[in-house]
């Protein structure tokens, strides 16, 4: 079983990160604030203006540890690789099952059955635990509705089907999410929908600053096994685009982002204080929810649940790392279709 290793997020403005034999340092206005062995972290995720010096990126290169750049949002700017090191017999046999379209249609199906079935489970322990009738009423009926887009799955022929599908129960499952936040915090993280790019309101700014953080374990986890993570079957494939990292990642959002998003509000972890609202109507987290929701994603990913389908406890966030092996058995014939996690609720 693979080890799950820290990430270091890295938050603090102009820090600088130095290499001293095996240890990482993180120094602010020269005084250090942090040091930890190299050999514990399995990733380095930078915010905003952060150094690091060539000593430290050369040696996490060689390590096959990743550096990510986002900006203080939380969107992708960049990431160092080191050398390719996959097995590139798998990757041959990723690329060749790719282009064949009754394959791709089948991941794409599970990847997509995976994302709504979860969504579905997430809205279904709310309904039951919901303190009026009104909002059990509304959960209920998003249930039935998503329940009907999964039955339609195994009739989609084409993957604009299967992502209309998709954009349907979604659509169905954010336009109640409101429902499962508390009553006494509906005015602070009132939700009219999914927006991105920028997110206009509270819990769409949560909920893109967690997917940035899940998108990028989703990656490491399929580099890890060695599967080239811009080559997906349901997402698109264009430069620049970790397509199959973002289809392994749906089947994720919910069970792990959105119930996590949820619980910090609800539990009021985290409140109107925490964000920050621009010019125009864009809404991002602050210095202070950033760190707040960085803490708590690292203690939500050491929890364990058990795996429905290895019927064995794993820790949360072994969770990609566990599916990215499974498709790679799917992709090397060793079973008869990927199987995507799906939450007991």
């Amino acid at each position: 079983m693979q080890q799950l290793l820290n990430t270091l997020y890295v938050t603090v403005p102009d820090a600088y990160l130095r290499l001293d034999g095996d240890t990482l340092h993180v120094l602010v206005e020269h005084e250090k604030k942090l040091q930890v062995p190299l050999h514990h972290l399995g990733a380095i995720v930078c915010f905003g203006d952060v150094m690091i010096t060539p000593s430290l990126i050369g040696r996490c290169a060689a390590d096959g540890r990743s550096v990510v750049y986002l900006d203080r949002n939380g969107r992708f700017r960049a990431r160092v690789e080191g050398p390719v090191s996959g097995n590139i017999l798998l990757r041959q046999a990723q690329f060749k099952k790719e282009a064949e379209a009754g394959f791709a249609l089948d991941v794409a199906r599970a990847c997509v059955a995976g994302k709504l079935q979860n969504s579905r489970q997430l809205l279904m322990r709310a309904a039951r635990d919901a303190k009026s009738e009104e909002d059990s009423a509304a959960l209920r009926h998003a249930t039935k509705l998503m329940a009907r887009q999964i039955e339609r799955l195994p009739q989609a022929l084409n993957l604009d089907e299967i992502r209309g599908l998709e954009g349907d129960g979604a659509r169905v499952y954010f336009g109640v999410l409101s429902n499962v936040i508390r009553q006494d915090k509906r005015d602070t993280f009132a939700m009219n929908g999914r927006s991105r790019r920028p997110p206009l309101d509270r819990i769409n700014a949560l909920l893109s600053f967690l997917y940035s953080m899940l998108m990028n374990d989703c990656r490491s986890a399929l580099e890890g096994v060695g599967l080239d993570p811009q080559l997906g079957f349901l997402h698109a494939v264009r430069p620049g685009r970790a397509a199959l990292a973002l289809d392994l990642m749906e089947e994720f959002r919910s069970a792990i982002a959105d119930r996590l998003a949820l619980t910090l509000i609800n539990r009021e972890q985290i409140n109107g204080d925490d964000f920050d609202e621009r010019v125009g109507g864009a809404t991002y987290l602050n210095d202070a929810g950033r760190k707040k929701v960085i803490t708590a994603y690292q203690a939500r990913k050491q929890e364990e649940i058990s795996h429905p389908l290895l019927e064995t406890q794993i820790a949360i966030g072994l969770l990609p790392h566990i599916q990215a092996r499974l498709l790679a058995r799917t992709l090397r014939g060793d079973m008869d279709g990927y199987l995507p996690f799906v939450s007991r609720g």
